[in-house]
């Protein structure tokens, strides 16, 4: 049997996530609107009004827990489930006035979180067409939401680069300005052993130099796909063969279009910023039964 827990983003994220949503949403007087119904029970149905992979069940069964505890969320779709444009995700059922309270959170998270594991499953696909290259994403995330975000991402079938400053080191060009990069791998691993060294390069000169210095793994900024192959055939060469190598990242302006190609240049990462900055969000609804 298939485990979904790995795509959910951790349980104390997700309720501060859906406190900080629920207070910006009715602080300081609570949803005057719904206040005026009468206290009776309805049940309503979440759909997809188009295609798309979902993400985000958590958030939306927290937003209305947080709401009323006495409303009942059923989901017939799980975490990751591609969906069909009309399909039934779940019916909530409970007091009208509390189900109305949580709607647009709920669907904001949904819409939101669905939309990142859409699009993410798109790059991964292309990526696929082309190679054998993993999708990942980057730190390029709404702030106060990554690593719900980060879920939606493995959701969507794509995997996750490091999530903060501290997970490990990766030694931008920015870095560059101050210290060279063998010099940076012998200070990372001499402070920090155990912990990865991730070095990013912009020409094939700087990826040996990064090979020989021992770093983890090689983050191939902003090259041509001709340019990624030239230093993945270097660091087999160097370091015998593909299963032996340093891990190796292609980024930087990669789209739907070209992924395909970084794909086939060999390396084993792609790292897309775009999944998580620039995702539409996906068309969710809903309507009282």
């Amino acid at each position: 049997m298939n485990d979904s827990t790995w795509l959910h983003p951790p349980a104390h994220a997700v309720a501060e996530a859906v406190r900080r949503a629920l207070a910006e949403d009715l602080d300081p007087l609570g949803d005057l609107t719904s206040s005026l119904l009468p206290p009776v029970t309805a049940e309503a149905r979440l759909a997809a009004r188009v295609p798309g992979r979902l993400a985000g069940t958590r958030c939306a069964t927290e937003t209305f827990r947080q709401v009323d505890p006495t409303v009942e969320v059923s989901w017939s779709a799980d975490e990751g489930a591609v969906l069909a444009e009309g399909e039934v995700l779940a019916v909530v059922r409970g007091p009208l006035a509390s189900i109305l309270t949580g709607e647009r959170t709920a669907l904001n998270f949904l819409g939101h979180l669905s939309g990142i594991a859409t699009l993410t499953a798109a790059y991964v696909g292309a990526a696929a067409s082309g190679g054998r290259a993993r999708v990942w994403d980057t730190r390029k995330t709404v702030p106060g939401l990554r690593s719900l975000a980060k879920a939606a991402v493995r959701a969507g079938g794509g995997r996750n680069h490091r999530g903060n400053l501290s997970d490990w080191m990766l030694i931008k060009d920015n870095h560059l300005g101050g210290i060279g990069i063998t010099a940076a791998v012998a200070v990372a691993r001499d402070r920090w052993p155990g912990r990865t060294v991730h070095v990013e390069c912009d020409s094939l000169e700087q990826c040996i130099e990064a090979l020989e210095a021992g770093a983890d793994a090689v983050l191939l900024d902003n090259m041509t796909p001709e340019q990624v192959q030239a230093c993945v055939v270097a660091a087999e060469v160097r370091q015998g063969g593909h299963d032996r190598r340093t891990l190796l990242e292609a980024s930087g302006g990669i789209t739907l279009a070209t992924i395909a190609a970084y794909s086939a240049a060999g390396v084993d990462m792609i790292s897309v910023g775009a999944i998580t900055n620039s995702a539409p969000v996906l068309d969710l609804g809903l309507d009282l039964a």
